[in-house]
């Protein structure tokens, strides 16, 4: 059996403490004691990124994702916009940056350096209310992998995002036609409601954690503001 290596700590702000372990030539990232992502299970947090951005009618549009992780949506991101594009990162755990600098140098490549994208190291709730509050201008999509999903908190304080007034800042943070894409790593029919009942047109789809159908099936909504033009297609 292969040993797992612990080869970094993190303490998430208001949360459980994050392991960085490397598993022969996989890395983990753990929460406690669960996994809380890997290099082995990303696409689904890849798709969350590539189907987001195929819901777009702009070719200039301004992403915000809340949480980094491993950079997999990321990079996905960076891989279907176009120049124009931009896309900024909001990251509460600095030593999370620091990883994807370090341990995790072979993953991130180039995407840190790309003038298309910024790291901001700070609570996404902030970046979502400067927008509602005229700070900075609105977004064309905000995509959200801070947790384990609706049901899943990972730290204290993310509740708020899914509350019924926190999916209403997100709706008025989001330009016309823009897209609200929220990741869990289950299905959630109460979340699913409330997004319709904050005045969004829903689209959910199931997509596997591996490529090839393979691993477990996570759970992406899609989410636009009185629209229902959202794709129908089903990604699982």
């Amino acid at each position: 059996m292969i040993p797992r290596e612990t080869l970094a700590t993190a303490r998430i702000p208001g949360g459980d403490t994050l392991t960085l372990v490397r598993h022969g030539t996989d890395h983990v990232v753990m929460l406690g004691r669960d996994e809380l992502m890997g290099t082995r299970m990303r696409f689904s947090e890849e798709q969350l990124a590539e189907l987001t951005i195929a819901e777009l009618s702009t070719d200039a549009p301004r992403l915000l994702i809340g949480g980094y992780g491993m950079g997999f949506t990321l990079r996905a991101a960076l891989g279907k916009l176009g120049p124009k594009g931009r896309v900024t990162v909001a990251e509460i755990v600095p030593e999370i940056v620091e990883w994807a600098k370090g341990p995790l140098a072979h993953l991130t490549g180039d995407s840190l350096d790309d003038p298309r994208a910024t790291i901001e190291l700070c609570d996404v709730a902030a970046l979502i209310d400067d927008a509602v509050d005229g700070t900075l201008p609105r977004w064309d999509a905000i995509l959200l992998d801070v947790d384990n999903g609706p049901d899943g908190i990972v730290r204290t304080g993310n509740e708020r995002l899914y509350t019924r007034t926190g999916l209403a800042r997100a709706r008025d943070a989001l330009n016309p036609g823009g897209v609200l894409a929220v990741w869990s790593a289950a299905p959630d029919p109460k979340f699913a409601r409330r997004l319709k009942d904050a005045g969004f047109a829903v689209d959910e789809r199931t997509v596997r954690a591996r490529p090839n159908n393979k691993g477990p099936r996570h759970t992406i909504w899609f989410a636009r503001s009185g629209s229902s033009n959202l794709s129908a297609s089903n990604a699982s």
